[in-house]
């Protein structure tokens, strides 16, 4: 018999907010994160505009000795982990230690560091290179730092799939418990490619928007006037636990995992696959994984990163797949408030899917000013709506064709 696996806790730190109660609250009344860049000069930059995390404080959740020894993706995933822990009220001294694992997802990892240690090594040499560089740089140094900040010794590992990385992480961590591997896991992404090297190779792809002088609507996912994705940062924390497991300790449910889809487009190093097959596919899986039907579904995430291909493509993939059932769905997407988190960016959406689902609200898509004629979903456009969720999916679609969907269930 496969296990039950549910969502107990949330901790998130991103551009609209850090903790879940104000990120929620922000999501719900349309507020963007996305303005001008401030980590570096970006006069020589084709994009200005970035979402970058306000007001984050490392040593409000880790020691300042600790907190310097982490590259900044790893402080963000920390603090989420620990909050995703705070709000689960699990208490960790009293679990088996041997059954409580984490994975976590990062497209980049640690490149903050390691454009750091670079230019130490041009100017001063290979002996002045920190001997934390390596750790500190390293991707799956996330999952580890979480895993001794809380003692967990079951699974353990990390995902690198692009911008898909972080559902693909949830998505192994809902098969852990649900084979029975783990009792509970700590699961999602954390990213923070705001830097000169990651912003360049991004606008020389041409793959993000130069909407400069008005980076509030840069991000318009299905309008006919986008122009590519704003970047972000932050990390989305999820505690995924087996139901019984949950059931005796009394513990809130904000929603049940049931189904995982996870394909290849095997098309090309970035574009997606025509029709956004792939895509469909992965979503098709995940309903199958969760023993759905297709007229379950109220509500998709959609990846919905406002390129031009990305945007057409997976609104075809959601047509194909379901269809008439298409037109009764509502989709949006909330990178239009967020900005792409990259790695991180599935598992925000997951917790935004858990809490539409817990609270019965269906988030909207913002600043789609004219939309595109070619795409005629519901798209919440402008405004949230109170709407009961029974089923949502979410969808990550990363370069070199790696697609993940997540199915949620209200927990009944």
């Amino acid at each position: 018999m496969k296990k039950r696996v549910v969502v107990t806790g949330i901790g998130c730190v991103t551009p609209i907010g850090i903790g879940t109660n104000i990120f929620w609250n922000n999501i719900k009344n349309g507020v963007c994160g996305i303005d001008q860049i401030t980590r570096f000069d970006t006069t020589d930059f084709a994009t200005k505009i970035a979402a970058e995390v306000k007001d984050f404080e490392a040593s409000d959740f880790i020691d300042k000795k600790e907190a310097k020894r982490m590259d900044r993706f790893t402080q963000y995933a920390v603090a989420a982990s620990k909050m995703a822990i705070e709000d689960s009220k699990i208490d960790t001294d009293n679990i088996d230690k041997n059954r409580f694992g984490v994975i976590v997802g990062s497209g980049i990892g640690g490149i903050e560091t390691l454009e750091e240690q670079h230019q130490r090594l041009l100017e001063k040499g290979p002996k002045r290179v920190s001997p934390f560089f390596v750790p500190m740089m390293i991707t799956n140094m996330a999952a580890g730092q979480i895993s001794i900040m809380c003692g967990a010794k079951g699974p353990n590992t990390s995902v690198v799939t692009a911008c898909a990385s972080s559902t693909h992480a949830i998505g192994d961590a809902f098969k852990a418990i649900q084979r029975g591997d783990a009792e509970i896991m700590i699961s999602g992404g954390a990213e923070s490619p705001i830097t000169p090297l990651s912003v360049a190779g991004f606008c020389t792809m041409k793959a993000m928007s130069t909407r400069n002088d008005d980076p509030k609507t840069a991000s318009r996912p299905f309008d006919k006037d986008r122009d590519g994705f704003v970047m972000g940062e932050g990390a989305g924390m999820l505690v995924l636990e087996e139901l019984e497991h949950a059931l005796a300790r009394n513990a809130k449910i904000y929603a049940e995992v049931v189904g995982y889809g996870l394909t290849a487009d095997a098309y090309h190093m970035t574009a997606p696959a025509e029709g956004g097959e792939g895509a469909a596919r992965s979503m098709e899986m995940a309903i199958n994984d969760a023993g759905l039907k297709l007229e379950d579904v109220d509500y998709i995430n959609a990846h919905g990163t406002s390129t031009p291909l990305n945007d057409r493509n997976e609104t075809l993939a959601i047509k194909s797949l379901f269809k008439d059932h298409a037109y009764n769905l509502a989709v949006s997407s909330t990178k239009s408030m967020t900005g792409h988190l990259l790695g991180a960016a599935g598992a925000v959406e997951a917790i935004i899917c858990s809490l539409a689902i817990s609270e019965g609200y269906v988030p909207p898509t913002m600043n789609v000013e004219n939309q595109d004629p070619e795409l005629d979903l519901d798209y919440v456009v402008g405004k949230g709506r109170k709407k009961e969720v029974k089923c949502a999916l979410t969808n990550s679609l990363g370069f070199g064709g790696h697609n993940g969907t997540l199915a949620f269930r209200k927990y009944e």
